[in-house]
């Protein structure tokens, strides 16, 4: 047996609608009589006959915070990147207006929060609106302060 001698037809040809009672779709061409669904060019989208549609089953989730959008998220890493960089002196505040001039952060933000990923070993002065533990911990370690600003 050879694929080129196997007898059999791959694409079966379509049902021609409305060609007679003999044809077996004849007359109305299987969409039954009258009715929104019998006319041409209707489509009803997610309609269930009249069942409660799965887009109203299910419930409401989530929301988009606009609030979040504004605080520009940075990491210790980043920070000794630009010090190994000598971008930036030590003896001066690390704030969200020297990072903007740096280019580090985009001008949008209006405000800034320090993440705590990587190691900081200088000691550094630091001004965020927000910081979290672990970045809090490694900066004192290290004797630097942070001072959060509202």
């Amino acid at each position: 047996m050879k694929l080129n001698t196997l007898n059999f037809k791959i694409n079966k040809p379509k049902k021609r609608l409305g060609r007679g009672i003999g044809s077996s779709k004849g007359k109305t061409s299987g969409r039954g009589h009258k009715g929104q669904k019998s006319r041409s060019g209707v489509a009803i989208k997610s309609f269930e006959g009249g069942q409660m549609p799965l887009y109203r089953r299910l419930p409401k989730r989530g929301f988009k915070s606009y609030k979040k959008n504004n605080i520009a998220e940075i990491n210790l890493s980043k920070i000794h990147e630009i010090i190994e960089k000598k971008k930036f002196t030590l003896n001066e505040k690390l704030n969200l207006l020297i990072l903007q001039k740096l280019k580090i952060i985009n001008s949008k933000y209006k405000s800034i929060k320090l993440l705590g990923l990587g190691e900081i070993k200088e000691k550094i002065n630091v001004e965020v609106n927000f910081i979290s533990k672990s970045a809090r911990e490694k900066i004192e370690k290290s004797g630097g302060t942070v001072t959060l600003v509202k």
